[in-house]
């Protein structure tokens, strides 16, 4: 089989349509029609399932698609440790973490990170969903949950439990909680039933000091805890947010500072074959510092 073929109907596969694909190619719409083609001639098998709303594999193209996805995923990962300098961390680095925060922790702190190590090309994947790390669908992860992937590196970062915070104008306006039975009489913002949250009894808000019956009802409820802090920090109500999204918000305020919620643990994991990678190792000391400043700051301030 013709590598360029190859590579083209990896693409096409990936991107679900010619047009995408040759885009991501830089090649003609055309193109990349004529060199699926000639590898369906050449194998005599269909590969795609042609439609007006884009292209489906066949049974024989999920399975070329899948092991070539595999020799990629491979290469990929040979040529990250083959092209690792000695002297200075250089070369791609592909990190993934969830949107909240990837979006709150991490982002404000890259700069740093990008003026320490410049050869560095760091592209971050916020994603609530866990990429496939051994498949190369990135090269290091930060997981807010135990990895579950038994041939993965992981380091611990750090531990976190759930606060809760409004901001400043939703306590002018509506008061400030003094115990939790207070809570009967605020708005509430908790997650939805759509959410997939690292913990368990993720809306302990609802619970925590209720008097029976209960007149505690939501004001909003949603199913990522990005949006949830959205909410928080517009002045809408109250919630309960993880640590880290307190470092970095200072319009939110901490109420009901005794009360803590579930707790939970964030990890560095990666795939066993990057263990000697440089660019890896500079990234997981970058965050452990990182993380160690933080709570210094915190213990400094209490």
């Amino acid at each position: 089989m013709d590598w360029d073929k190859l590579r083209v109907f990896h693409a096409v596969a990936e991107a679900g349509s010619f047009t995408h694909a040759g885009e991501a190619l830089n090649l003609s719409q055309s193109a990349v029609s004529r060199q699926v083609s000639a590898l369906e001639d050449s194998l005599r098998v269909p590969l795609f399932h042609r439609h007006a709303r884009g292209l489906i594999l066949t049974e024989q193209g999920e399975l070329l698609y899948q092991t070539v996805h595999e020799v990629f995923a491979r290469l990929a990962m040979t040529e990250a440790i083959l092209t690792e300098t000695k002297e200075r961390p250089s070369g791609p680095l592909k990190i993934t973490t969830t949107v909240a925060f990837g979006s709150i922790w991490l982002a404000p702190r890259l700069r740093e990170f990008i003026d320490l190590y410049p050869d560095i090309s760091i592209s971050i994947v916020l994603d609530d969903a866990e990429l496939d790390l051994a498949m190369r669908e990135a090269d290091a992860a930060i997981r807010l949950r135990p990895p579950r992937q038994p041939d993965l590196i992981q380091r611990h970062l750090m531990s976190m439990r759930y606060h809760i915070f409004a901001a400043r104008e939703y306590l002018e306006t509506f008061g400030t909680p003094i115990q939790p039975e207070d809570l009967d009489n605020h708005r509430l913002i908790i997650y939805g039933e759509d959410a997939r949250p690292p913990v368990a009894n993720v809306n302990w808000l609802m619970d925590v000091g209720v008097r029976k019956p209960s007149k505690r009802r939501p004001v909003l409820m949603m199913n990522n805890i990005y949006g949830i802090f959205l909410a928080v920090k517009s002045g809408l109500g109250i919630g309960a947010l993880p640590q880290y999204m307190s470092h970095d918000a200072k319009d939110l305020v901490e109420i009901l500072p005794s009360l803590r919620g579930p707790g939970f643990d964030a990890y560095f994991v990666y795939p066993e074959e990057l263990r000697h990678s440089k660019r890896i190792a500079v990234f997981r000391d970058f965050l452990l510092r990182k993380i160690a400043e933080s709570q210094l700051a915190d213990v400094e301030a209490s």
